[in-house]
C-alpha cells in the first residue's frame, strides 16, 4: 500500500486544487492501493477564534480587493480546470481553522476523513459558508455521515487539541513552510498543487520500489 500524507489547510484554495489534481494522479490504482491522510496546517494561526470580515483580511493581505484581484483570478482558472467553481465573493469571513482540522481528525477515525476535507473545502469556497462556526462544522459533520452529538462533545472540549497543536509544529518543524504539502511513501516530497503527471510519477516511482 501506498501512504500519502497531505498538510494542508482548511483555507488554502490551492490545498482544494491539489486535492483534485492529487485524485487524477491516483486514477487507476484501486482504492485499497492508496491510503490518504490528512495533517492540519494553518496559514493564519494567529486569527481570532471567530474570524475575521473578509474584506479586512483581503486589505490587510493584499492591500485591498483590487489588489487581490490577480491572485485570486489565477485561483478561479486553475480551478476550472478542476471542476471547482471558487465563488470567493461569497465568503464572509476568513476563519480561524483550527476546530475544523478537529473536525478532520475526528473524522479519521471513523474513516471519513476524506469526505469531511472535501465537504470544508466545498463548503467555504464554493457556497461561502463560514467553517470557523461551531454549529456549520457540526452540520459538515453530519453531513458526512458523523454522529452530530459526539462532534460537538468533541469540539466543546479540550480532547485532542493538544494533539493537534503538537501535529502541526511536527510539520513545521520538518520544514512545511507553505501547503499543500505531500510526502509520498514516506520519503518523497511534493510541494505545492502540482500537475497530476508530476504526482503520478512519484507515485509510479513508488510502486515500482516497492515491487522491487
Amino acid at each position: 500500500m501506498i501512504e500519502i500524507d497531505v498538510v494542508s489547510d482548511t483555507i488554502c484554495p490551492w490545498c482544494y486544487v491539489g486535492k483534485r489534481r492529487l485524485e487524477r494522479a491516483l486514477a487507476g490504482f484501486d482504492a485499497d492501493e492508496v491510503r490518504v491522510r490528512w495533517h492540519p496546517f494553518q496559514l493564519n494561526p494567529d486569527l481570532p477564534p471567530e474570524g475575521v470580515d473578509r474584506a479586512e483580511y483581503v486589505a490587510a493581505k493584499f492591500g485591498g480587493a483590487e489588489a487581490a484581484r490577480a491572485v485570486y483570478d489565477r485561483i478561479r482558472e486553475a480551478g476550472a480546470e478542476e471542476g471547482i467553481a471558487f465563488a470567493f465573493e461569497r465568503m464572509p469571513r476568513t476563519p480561524n481553522t483550527f476546530a475544523s482540522h478537529r473536525v478532520v481528525q475526528f473524522a479519521a477515525r471513523e474513516g471519513r476523513e476524506d469526505e469531511v476535507v472535501e465537504a470544508l473545502f466545498r463548503a467555504v469556497f464554493v457556497n461561502g459558508r463560514d467553517i470557523g462556526d461551531f454549529e456549520t462544522l457540526v452540520d459538515l459533520g453530519a453531513e458526512c455521515g458523523i454522529d452530530p452529538v459526539a462532534l460537538a462533545e468533541r469540539l466543546a472540549g479540550p480532547e485532542d487539541a493538544n494533539a493537534l497543536r503538537a501535529e502541526e509544529e511536527r510539520s513545521r518543524r520538518m520544514g512545511v513552510t507553505g501547503v499543500p504539502f505531500f510526502i509520498i511513501g514516506g520519503r518523497y516530497a511534493v510541494t505545492g498543487a502540482q500537475d497530476p503527471a508530476v504526482l503520478r510519477g512519484v507515485l509510479d516511482r513508488v510502486a515500482a520500489e516497492s515491487v522491487a
